[in-house]
């Protein structure tokens, strides 16, 4: 579905399904941050967050990611180190661009849907050892992380035409 129909639509009232008993506290284990024996990450950025993290580390942005097509709105790959598949940023466990990390990466382990009707739907992965510890997570988190995306595809908008949420 288009980004500007997916808008559309957020300016309607919004029907938002989330997971209610859900329990989730990371566990620092840097699963989400790369390459797995079960999955290949594709850790993708909108072009103002990888202009952001260019400024902040003094560094070309082709230097940490690559360029990437027909993944609107995502315009870049995080480059991910050649020994063990995960991201340039990941430095024991710990990510050193943890403020200005991708939207991608503050949404994990959960996931963003769009179903028939408008409605968003998020799932999540039980690979993340962070699922079902900690305490449960509120419909207000939810919301914030929604609006997160909302904004940040607001900023989007200015230098992407034809944005598609994949």
């Amino acid at each position: 579905m288009a980004v500007q129909q997916t808008i559309g639509l957020l300016r309607r009232k919004v029907n938002l399904e989330y997971p209610a008993t859900i329990r989730f506290r990371c566990t620092i284990c840097g699963i989400c941050c790369g390459d797995t024996k079960e999955k290949t990450r594709h850790i993708l950025l909108l072009k103002p967050e990888a202009k952001q993290i260019a400024k902040a580390t003094s560094k070309p942005i082709l230097a940490f990611a690559k360029k990437i097509e027909n993944r609107t709105p995502y315009v870049y790959e995080m480059k991910k180190t050649p020994e063990d598949g995960k991201c340039v940023f990941l430095e024991n466990n710990r990510c050193t661009i943890y403020p200005l990390r991708p939207l991608i990466c503050r949404f994990y382990p959960f996931e963003l849907k769009i179903a028939r009707g408008g409605n968003y739907i998020f799932l999540f992965t039980e690979e993340c050892p962070g699922i079902n510890k900690g305490r449960i997570l509120s419909e207000a988190y939810f919301k914030k992380i929604f609006r997160l995306a909302q904004a940040k595809h607001r900023r989007t908008k200015g230098s992407t035409s034809g944005s598609q949420i994949q």
